[in-house]
Parts: C-alpha cells; sequence; structure tokens
C-alpha cells in the first residue's frame, strides 16, 4: 500500500475549481467540517447530520474531478485504522446509554447489546464524515501548499517543519520500499508461497525488513544534507511571502463554515 504515496501527490497535482483553491481555504473548510461532525453528541441526530455533510462531500468531491475509485480506495486504506475501535465498542456497555437490550449472547459470557451496536454506527458515520474530507484535502492539496498554508494560518515554524520533514522521508521510505519488493519479485521469492519453507521465507523477510530500514536510514541522511545545501533549515518557514487570498474564496470558505455550523444547530434546535 505505501508504493500507492506517490499518487497522492500526483492528484493533488491536477487541474480543477477545488484544486485551485487556497490551501488556507480547503484547510479551514476541512477544520470545520472534523471539528462540527466531532462536537455533534452521540446520539440519532448524527444520522441525518451525517447524510448532509456526505451529500455536501458529494458536490465537492465532483468539482474536483477525481474519480470515485480514488476516493473508495483511499478510504479503503484508512479503514483498519478506526474499523477495531468501532468494532470494539460492539462488545462493551457504553456509559452515554442507561438501559441495555441484549442483542446476541456469545460464549465466555459476551453479550452484544442493540446500545452498544448503535453507539459503534455512529462513532463509524463520525469517522468517515471526518475521514472523507482529510482526504479530499490531501487529494486537492500539494503537501508544500498544505504546510505553506498551515504556517500562514498560524501553524509554529517548529511544527511546519518538522512535518515537510516526515512527509519527505515518507516518498523516500515508500520508493525504498518499492525497489526491494521488486527485487524480490524478480527473484521469485512470495512471503505467501506455501512451496517456499516456512523458515525460509521469515529469514527472507527479516533480511528485507533489516535491509528496508537500513537503506531508509542512510538515504534520510543524504536527503537531509542535501535539503541543508539547499538552504533548507529550521527558519525555512519563518518568513513566507504573503499571499493574499481572493474575497471570493475567502466567501466560499465563509458559506461553507456557515452550513456546517448551521446545519448540526437545526437538527438540534428544529423540529426534525
Amino acid at each position: 500500500m505505501i508504493e500507492h504515496l506517490a499518487t497522492i501527490e500526483l492528484d493533488a497535482h491536477r487541474d480543477s475549481p477545488i484544486h485551485r483553491l487556497d490551501a488556507r481555504v480547503k484547510i479551514l473548510i476541512a477544520f470545520t467540517a472534523i471539528i462540527a461532525m466531532v462536537a455533534v453528541p452521540y446520539s440519532t441526530m448524527v444520522i441525518p447530520l451525517f447524510v448532509g455533510y456526505l451529500l455536501i462531500f458529494g458536490v465537492w468531491w465532483g468539482f474536483s474531478r477525481l474519480p470515485l475509485s480514488t476516493l473508495l480506495w483511499r478510504y479503503l486504506l484508512t479503514l483498519p485504522f478506526g474499523l477495531f475501535i468501532i468494532v470494539f465498542q460492539i462488545f462493551f456497555e457504553n456509559p452515554y446509554y442507561d438501559t441495555f437490550t441484549p442483542l446476541l449472547s456469545l460464549p465466555m459470557g459476551i453479550t452484544i447489546y442493540a446500545q452498544s451496536v448503535e453507539f459503534a454506527a455512529i462513532l463509524a458515520m463520525k469517522f468517515t464524515a471526518c475521514i472523507l474530507w482529510v482526504i479530499l484535502l490531501s487529494s486537492t492539496t500539494p503537501m508544500e501548499d498544505l504546510l505553506k498554508g498551515g504556517r500562514r494560518l498560524g501553524l509554529p515554524s517548529v511544527m511546519a517543519l518538522s512535518l515537510g520533514m516526515m512527509i519527505r522521508y515518507l516518498f523516500v521510505f515508500a520508493d525504498i520500499y518499492a525497489n526491494i519488493n521488486r527485487a524480490l519479485a524478480l527473484r521469485h521469492f512470495a512471503a505467501f508461497d506455501r512451496r517456499l519453507p516456512y523458515r525460509y521465507r521469515l529469514t527472507t523477510l527479516a533480511y528485507a525488513i533489516g535491509s528496508l530500514f537500513l537503506r531508509s536510514y542512510e538515504q534520510g541522511e543524504r536527503t537531509f544534507i542535501c535539503m541543508q545545501c539547499r538552504g533548507y533549515g529550521k527558519r525555512t518557514y519563518d518568513a513566507l511571502p504573503k499571499e493574499p487570498v481572493p474575497s471570493r474564496q475567502w466567501g466560499i470558505a465563509a458559506a461553507m463554515l456557515a452550513i456546517f455550523v448551521a446545519l448540526p444547530v437545526l437538527l438540534y434546535t428544529g423540529p426534525f
């Protein structure tokens, strides 16, 4: 999966109305959507809010001119990080509920409650709504623009520098991983090939993992020295040139912020 990391940056350099928006505008919109969704209490009110956010996101993704398969693939890549926590919730009595209705009894005294399943579903909706806007942000904004936009919005220079170094190192790591994986494939080695002895597969994988970390460490050192020779240092993001955001884009940001705040307020106070 890590070898597909570069495709995110390739998609971020495409041209569309969403790609042409300033990075600061997209960062504000994405963070507002995430904060508004997270701030909503765990209740059934999340369901219509999730549907509304999903419709808004669908419009934005359509304007980005990126294929739907790209969205689904990247969502599936992030799903394991949240799926374990979401599924784990169905086995416990959540403190958000006062009464619990047994839904299914399992061996070893494990009981699955209807309220726990409901809580897991709500948590899944919150996770999906948040991660979709992160995917849109990363798929339509180059990494360097994200760092500069964050710095212009007040992100400390040290944090921007640290994130920049981490992102650059991830691409180096992905490139080295792809080279080692290709070398093993050319030698007809497959980690899940049962025709090969189990001990041989473990030994080969151990050597490959060790080589991966050694080569990535050495390449990281060389990359860091090259960046220093080009004047890249801890004060790189201290004095960025001012780039005013067009008033039309600020209007788009203000409208989206108002929508994200108004939707939960209307659902909470209105007769829905």
